[in-house]
């Protein structure tokens, strides 16, 4: 929705009847003026009583252009604030849509493809930097529909990257590592994980593989590249 907007004849109008009433009312004190310094005393003849009248009828006119054209002055200022609020709406909604799309895209694997025996599977993996040492990963990981045990393991991701022209390992959790416990895995039918590694710096990630370890062996794995 665009509002364009012009010069509204109202305030032409409005400015005409300002002039001519300005006029008039000049050309009446002159008139009284000159009678006063004549010594003629102002008798009321039908000339004056009608331009009187005419000149009352003017700014009548006048009164009722310039309300007209505040009028015309509202409805252009609650157009535009609508329109803004349109305007930021519209980009939370595009904004609500594109995260419902991606949600739904990570979770389209959820519909197991058999009905085989429990085994245990990661169904999609996204990897992207969210900086110069953030790496971002979104992962999630099943067991088969027939999985009626809890699975319990974790989670190792192997992170290929450069650092001076040579290509390296890096493991997440590493050994011994602090924050271990959110690489943690634990669910029946399935569990999403995503979170953020630092890289060091100087270090240039190309791919990252995701390892679902069961006491501390690899039951599955997917690799992704950045």
């Amino acid at each position: 929705m665009t509002v364009k907007s012009h010069f509204p004849w109202p305030v032409k109008l409005a400015g005409i009847i300002c002039a001519v009433a300005i006029g008039g009312a000049a050309a009446l004190w002159m008139y009284d003026l000159g009678r006063q310094f004549t010594g003629v005393k102002r008798t009321a003849s039908p000339d004056i009583a009608a331009y009187q009248q005419q000149l009352d009828k003017l700014s009548a006119e006048r009164d009722r252009a310039a309300s007209t054209v505040n009028s015309a002055d509202s409805r252009l200022v609650i157009e535009r604030s609508v329109q803004k609020q349109l305007s930021a709406q519209v980009k939370t909604l595009e904004a609500e849509n594109s995260k419902l799309k991606e949600d739904l895209a990570f979770f389209e694997g959820l519909l197991p493809a058999g009905t085989g025996s429990p085994t245990v599977s990661i169904r999609r993996l996204q990897v992207e930097m969210t900086g110069p040492n953030q790496l971002r990963y979104r992962l999630l990981v099943m067991q088969g529909a027939r999985g009626k045990m809890d699975f319990s393991g974790s989670l190792q991701l192997a992170v290929t990257a450069l650092q001076a022209g040579r290509s390296s390992v890096i493991l997440f959790p590493s050994a011994n590592a602090a924050d271990a416990d959110k690489f943690a895995l634990a669910f029946r039918h399935y569990q999403r994980v995503e979170g953020v590694l630092t890289i060091p710096d100087g270090v240039s990630a190309k791919a990252v593989q995701a390892r679902v370890l069961e006491r501390g062996q690899v039951r599955t794995q997917l690799s992704a590249n950045l």
